[in-house]
């Protein structure tokens, strides 16, 4: 089944990046459009806090939170650990 689209575009490819790095989305909230779950959910990776972010409905800067989003996905560090572990040397 897929999942709605986000209403503010940079948010959308944002998540569709998420998507693409294994993370799972998960639609609904008190007061959240949804949240975005680290596919590793490790208690190493920065103690587990980044593993799970909100993703606002209708954020104060679309663009701000959309590259807040990214660069949650992309600074997990167990993913860094993954990539780093099967590169060649």
């Amino acid at each position: 089944m897929t999942r709605p689209v986000h209403p503010h575009k940079e948010v959308e490819a944002s998540l569709k990046h998420a998507e693409n790095q294994g993370w799972r989305i998960k639609i609904g909230g008190s007061h959240a459009w949804g949240k975005i779950y680290c596919p590793y959910n490790d208690a190493e990776c920065r103690c587990g806090e980044f593993c799970i972010t909100c993703v606002w409905s209708t954020p104060r800067n679309p663009g701000n939170h959309a590259r807040a989003l990214k660069r949650v996905v992309d600074n997990c560090t167990t993913h860094g650990q993954q990539i780093s572990s099967k590169d060649p040397e």
